[in-house]
């Protein structure tokens, strides 16, 4: 480690440290983890009520600390908080966020699909429907999602989406032709 000896990360101690990435932290230690060198900081103080951060710091990246003294257990159960019912609904918004990431990706087509799926995305309500894409539920795009396999909809949409097929596709090619000339781009 170079600072210092295991021994001193002891669970409750409080501490000053500085990063090697110039940030300051002040808290106590929760937990060391010798095969990872791995420190595991509560940040703030019982003045700052019961919504603490937790920090996991490589200790490789400490390059300096004071203690402060040394504290009670923080991993005392009579002592500790947690909001359940707040868990419980983060943890329901970051499922239904990660469903409809996962609705946006197309299974079982091309990258070209996806970038004119996720280019439509940005201005208009677009589904897959296995691998067709489907706009404002209306317009479908089919394989091998050309201008001319564009249909349904009004005609003012189908331009619309049209337009938007192309440009993507002039893009895609013309990035092709780019990485492929200069050696800038090559892969």
């Amino acid at each position: 480690m170079g600072l210092a000896d295991s021994s001193d990360w002891t669970v409750g101690r409080f501490l000053t440290l500085a990063t090697t990435f110039g940030e300051e932290i002040n808290g106590q230690i929760i937990s060391y983890d010798r095969p990872t060198n791995l420190l595991v900081l509560q940040e703030g103080s019982s003045n700052d009520g019961p919504r603490r951060k937790v920090r996991l710091l490589k200790a490789n990246y400490i390059e300096k600390f004071t203690y402060l003294g040394q504290g009670e257990d923080p991993l005392d159960l009579n002592k500790c908080y947690l909001d359940l019912n707040a868990l419980q609904a983060r943890e329901e918004t970051a499922v239904r966020q990660a469903e409809v990431e996962a609705e946006r990706i197309g299974v079982g087509v091309s990258s070209e699909a996806q970038s004119i799926f996720d280019a439509l995305s940005k201005t208009l309500p677009v589904r897959w429907d296995k691998t067709v894409i489907v706009v404002m539920n209306e317009v479908r795009v089919s394989s091998p999602y050309h201008p001319s396999n564009v249909s349904g909809g009004t005609p003012a949409a189908n331009d619309r989406v049209k337009k938007v097929v192309v440009l993507v596709t002039t893009i895609l090619a013309l990035s092709t032709i780019v990485r492929s000339v200069h050696p800038i781009y090559k892969a």
